[in-house]
């Protein structure tokens, strides 16, 4: 009685996610109106620079969203949820990370810079008619 050692292994395949020409169209226009108005934005200026600039990160967000659930087909059941995990996982050590490099040097800038009321010592010298 032989087994065939990969007998076991049809029932373990990952399934890809298969899209239709409707899921890459959708994406494809979506993609292009979430880049237009940006554009149009940036162009045209009717908002602040602060406000347009914040729009336009929004934008990008849902771009990106756009992009992995119609081109890159992240869902919840592609690979038995682990692309999705693996992408959640990513973006905390990422935001983690940017966060603390951001404290770090906002606390080096802050404690690191030298005090405007620090005399140096040229500045002593003169102010007491010492010549060093």
């Amino acid at each position: 009685m032989s087994v065939e050692p990969h007998a076991h292994d049809a029932h373990h395949e990952i399934e890809m996610p298969h899209a239709s020409m409707r899921d890459y169209v959708i994406g494809f226009v979506l993609s292009v109106i979430l880049t237009a108005i940006p554009f149009w934005l940036v162009m045209t200026m009717p908002l602040s620079a602060g406000v347009t600039g914040a729009v336009i990160m929004g934008f990008a967000v849902v771009q990106i969203v756009v992009h992995m659930v119609f081109f890159l087909h992240m869902t919840p059941k592609a690979e038995g949820g682990w692309s999705l995990t693996s992408l959640v996982f990513t973006i905390i050590v990422v935001v983690i990370m940017l966060a603390g490099s951001l404290w770090v040097m906002h606390h080096l800038n802050t404690n690191m810079m030298p005090m405007p009321h620090e005399p140096t010592s040229q500045a002593v010298g003169q102010t007491t008619g010492q010549v060093p």
